[in-house]
């Protein structure tokens, strides 16, 4: 009976060391096989995620690949939208299930809170070396998060967060490796100035924003903010 408690004990450490502790193992990892480049990774997945993505578009009736491409995250149902854009026209293509997105309802305040940022963000790199499969980076924290964390007094409000695969998330969007194959794929084609990031608590069409309690004033102008962006690219 102990031997066996102390078996599933071991297990049950590596699986959550397996899961969370990417960070640590991963680099060991990347010495002992060598490091990937963006170019590696397209040539690896990018076929068979284009063709999916081909098929997501064809389904939409919209032209491959878009000009420019929105996606936009929803915090409490885990969804989060593939939107193309071709001139001022948006267009709803597909919808991805979010596999981890750790934190509660409310924006990101400071480093190690676990929180999901909330706001409107920009890509800024793609890795092809990440220990969660593949990753975007967002600019985390942006001018309007720098501002309102210095009248804050917030000195560290954070930074690494990205759209990631696998589904273990400490503040990313953890997508799973088949999304984020597609999504690191489109990005790289498109570029990743042609690509914007939404990411709300919840969808205003469902219910209002509402601001946690506690929270600072800026948050409800963030919050109206983002109602009245996702009002432009759903009323296009």
């Amino acid at each position: 009976m102990i031997r066996n408690f102390v078996v599933l004990s071991l297990l049950v450490s590596v699986g959550l060391f397996y899961m969370y502790g990417r960070s640590v193992w991963f680099p060991v990892y990347l010495k002992m096989t060598g490091k990937r480049t963006v170019a590696d990774v397209v040539q690896e997945y990018g076929m068979g995620a284009e063709q999916r993505l081909v098929r997501y578009f064809e389904t939409a009736g919209v032209a491959y690949p878009p000009e420019k491409m929105i996606l936009v995250a929803f915090k409490d149902t885990k969804k989060l939208e593939l939107w193309a854009q071709h001139g001022q026209a948006k267009t709803l293509v597909h919808c991805y299930e979010i596999q981890a997105a750790s934190g509660l309802l409310g924006p990101k305040l400071k480093e190690g809170d676990k929180q999901v940022p909330e706001g409107m963000y920009e890509i800024i790199g793609l890795n092809p070396n990440s220990a969660y499969h593949l990753s975007m980076k967002l600019n985390y924290p942006n001018p309007f998060d720098l501002v309102h964390a210095k009248a804050d007094g917030r000195d560290s409000p954070g930074t690494n967060i990205f759209i990631h695969g696998k589904s273990a998330s400490v503040g990313c969007l953890a997508m799973g490796d088949i999304a984020i194959e597609e999504l690191f794929t489109l990005t790289h084609q498109i570029g990743f100035n042609n690509v914007s990031v939404v990411i709300s608590p919840t969808d205003p069409m469902l219910g209002e924003l509402v601001v946690p309690t506690g929270s600072s004033e800026w948050v409800s102008e963030l919050y109206k903010t983002i109602s009245a962006q996702l009002s432009l690219i759903r009323n296009n």
